[in-house]
């Protein structure tokens, strides 16, 4: 397939959500041979997932993505027969817009992801534009009517070798911490929530459990929790994002939050309980339903999911230590095995973007 030069854009609006996921497409497509460039407004917080970026320089080339800073875009030119994709409708300048109209590309409106049903109707549709270059809807999903989900070549893989080697080993460099006293029958949990979760009714459920657990908290999750009972509580530095996919390989339940960490913790084969991003009107609880219900989620894990999107402590211990006994938490952990393989049967997001892209590029 001909290499194709990518432009995308993003602006900063979840601290590391938007940055995140257009890091993971831009070095993916660069990782190909595409010449990419990586328009952003916050550096800083792209900094945090890529330590290798000094957020003050204003043009920098790491990984072979070349991160720019967003106000420089004003004055560029779009890459001739290339790819323009805003992330989550953060539109380019007028400018740039204006220059895009002489130069053949093929723009992409990168959406935010969904498994509601009207996903598929929307996926692909293009929208026409006053300087006259036809956008594209592209949404990312979970069949095969939708733009797909980022997975790098190889990733499960590499999962699979990383979890031959001994897990205190690995977390330890990963986190630079000692964990000698992390037994083999215990349960590695990692909470990676927004500050509203009910943590109480998480930390009871965790304390009362027959199975000792350990819960990594990162630095940026704003949660108060102690060691009580079986639970053991230890703070964890920020990873960067090369390093997040080993954390969640390390665990064997993963909270996350967000779009990028969860698709990554579904990658793990693991189970996983996802904190979606809170909207007006409770509109994200469609989401969360849509996507429970294209994953085939058991009524014991739709139950924890609900539970962790409310805000009743009881509520959550009741419906996380359901999910912990034995029957249950096995039933679970298979399906999820299920789900990521039926994922990865699927061609990947990039795989798909390109092959979209070159298709439009040819009617044009």
């Amino acid at each position: 397939m001909a290499l194709t030069a990518f432009d995308l854009f993003c602006r900063v609006i979840d601290n590391y959500g938007d940055a995140g996921v257009c890091w993971r497409l831009a070095r993916q497509l660069a990782a190909l041979g595409h010449p990419v460039r990586l328009w952003i407004d916050d550096k800083t917080a792209l900094g945090k997932l890529v330590p290798a970026l000094q957020p003050r320089e204003q043009a920098q080339r790491i990984e072979a993505v070349e991160v720019l800073s967003w106000d420089h875009s004003a004055h560029a030119i779009p890459p001739l027969s290339g790819v323009v994709v805003e992330a989550f409708a953060c539109t380019p300048p007028p400018s740039y817009q204006a220059a895009m109209a002489d130069r053949g590309c093929v723009w992409i409106n990168l959406e935010y992801l969904s498994a509601e049903d009207w996903v598929e109707g929307c996926h692909g549709l293009p929208s026409p534009q006053p300087n006259g270059v036809p956008k594209y809807f592209y949404f990312p999903g979970f069949t095969p009517a939708t733009g797909g989900l980022l997975r790098e070549p190889g990733l499960l893989e590499r999962q699979v070798e990383a979890r031959r080697q001994d897990r205190r080993t690995r977390l330890q460099a990963l986190t630079g911490l000692d964990w000698g006293e992390l037994t083999d029958d215990a349960r590695c949990v990692l909470l990676f929530s927004y500050p509203d979760a009910p943590f109480a009714g998480l930390r009871r459920a965790l304390a009362q459990d027959s199975t000792p657990t350990w819960l990594l908290v990162p630095d940026a999750v704003p949660a108060t929790l102690r060691d009580d009972g079986a639970l053991r509580v230890r703070r964890i530095p920020f990873v960067p994002q090369a390093n997040f996919d080993e954390l969640l390989w390390c665990c064997d339940l993963n909270f996350v939050r967000g779009e990028d960490s969860l698709v990554r913790a579904q990658w793990a084969g693991v189970p996983l309980v996802w904190h979606i991003y809170r909207q007006d009107g409770d509109a994200h609880l469609a989401k969360l339903d849509a996507w429970m219900t294209q994953a085939r989620w058991p009524a014991t894990v739709r139950a924890l999911q609900h539970a962790w999107n409310g805000k009743d402590d009881d509520d959550m211990a009741r419906a996380l230590a359901a999910t912990l006994r034995e029957e249950p938490w096995l039933a679970w952990k298979t399906h999820c095995r299920t789900w990521t393989r039926t994922l990865a049967a699927q061609p990947d997001l990039v795989d798909r973007l390109v092959r979209f892209c070159m298709q439009h590029r040819q009617k044009s």
